[in-house]
């Protein structure tokens, strides 16, 4: 069955902002939904606030802060797709009791982070940069002194999550021994060992790299008491969150030479849009490689996951489903013949449902399909009912008490 949307593709209205990939925009148009607009950097709170009123679909990357104000303005958003790794510019907590699906891309560009990392492990144990520098200036520094093969050398991995385990297995074929640590027990794969602590991984390692979320528990988690514990001369990688890694700490580490070399891609605090100053207390030290946050930017990830984050956002408008939703209840219902559905949103509260049945089966209205998901703040009924009664029903669940959003959706 090829169920048509009940309110017309042309009146929905979707928005990208910060350049997503065009994978998205053609997907959304080959589906029939022709009111798609495409912006190139992020907006501010106030511009977002402006520009979001009538908009159903959102799509952003990482600059764009989506907050409780913001989606206050938004009163016909169904779902915001962060074309990213992370969902941390969203409020989603907010977005949750609005009843607003947020969706990301966790997976869609773990290779080109994993590959990056290696390169620059086999940069900084060389001592590249120094190099490039010096023949930059007309000097000739051809010398072997502190310059090192990664095979037999100990690669330390604080988190083994998706990128984490990649760059294991690609470590471990370029003769690295690999050691990781997570706040979760996991599978080693290959030859990896679990440490028991960070402390225990960065006294063995010789490089350690991060990939690990921005949470409260790693935020500054690399700071001066825990940068003493580094072997001598080892080197350090962030390419995962800015707030993860005290720098100021880092630049005295590798002043005072306890560590030989950082390749740092994330930053605190990062420039709105290109071209604009930026500073940061590792500028201009030996052997530092600093990257404007492009750890995932290839041409292959972005077209990845503007194809990942796409078809989760047009399943959810079209389907309902909602798998991958960091804020709806995931669930997902087969398309029943002969029937029209419902996707109703409340507060989660003890009787919403039964008073949803009751209201359906007081007017006779005959429920073909029905299933409730919850979270700690609301429940996701999708409910498929008779075509004849469908317009009645939707009136009556919006009625009902506690609910946040009724939607008709074929």
């Amino acid at each position: 069955m090829e169920p048509t949307t009940s309110y017309p593709k042309e009146k929905i209205n979707i928005l990208f902002l910060e350049n997503i990939s065009d994978k998205a925009v053609k997907h959304f148009q080959a589906l029939g939904y022709n009111s798609v607009k495409k912006l190139s950097g992020a907006l501010s709170e106030e511009e977002l606030i402006k520009e979001i009123k009538n908009v159903h679909i959102l799509g952003i990357r990482s600059k764009t802060q989506i907050t409780d104000k913001v989606l206050a303005a938004a009163p016909k958003l169904q779902a915001i797709g962060c074309f990213c790794i992370g969902t941390n510019q969203v409020d989603l907590k907010a977005a949750t009791r609005r009843g607003v699906a947020v969706f990301n891309a966790p997976y869609s560009n773990t290779r080109s982070v994993a590959e990056l990392v290696i390169g620059l492990c086999v940069m900084l144990i060389r001592r590249i940069p120094d190099k490039n520098i010096a023949a930059h200036q007309g000097i000739w520094l051809k010398e072997a002194k502190g310059s090192f093969e990664l095979r037999g050398k100990t690669l330390g991995i604080i988190g083994y999550g998706s990128i984490g385990t990649q760059v294991s297995v690609l470590a471990e074929a370029m003769g690295l021994r690999v050691l990781f640590y997570d706040v979760l027990t996991k599978l080693p794969l290959g030859n990896a060992q679990a440490a028991k602590s960070i402390k225990e991984l960065v006294s063995q390692s010789d490089i350690i790299t991060l990939h690990v979320p921005d949470t409260p528990l790693t935020r500054n988690m690399i700071n001066k008491s825990v940068l003493k514990h580094f072997k001598k001369g080892s080197i350090l990688l962030n390419y995962a969150r800015g707030e993860v890694v005290d720098l100021n700490d880092l630049a005295k580490f590798l002043e005072d030479g306890h560590l030989s070399g950082a390749a740092i891609d994330t930053f605190p605090w990062e420039p709105e849009k290109n071209g604009d100053h930026f500073e940061t207390p590792l500028q201009n030290l030996p052997n530092v490689i600093l990257t404007p946050h492009i750890g995932g930017s290839t041409e292959e990830a972005q077209q990845n996951i503007g194809e990942d984050v796409s078809v989760k956002l047009s399943q959810y408008l079209e389907a309902g489903n909602s798998f991958g939703s960091h804020s709806v209840p995931p669930l997902g219902l087969p398309a029943q013949e002969g029937a029209h559905r419902i996707l109703h949103i409340h507060r989660n509260v003890p009787g919403v449902l039964s008073a949803i049945n009751t209201e359906l089966s007081k007017h006779h209205i005959n429920i073909l399909g029905q299933y409730l998901k919850t979270n700690d703040e609301i429940g996701y009924v999708v409910l498929d009912v008779d075509k004849k009664l469908s317009g009645q029903a939707q009136k009556l669940l919006s009625g009902v008490k506690e609910t946040i959003k009724a939607r008709l959706l074929y």
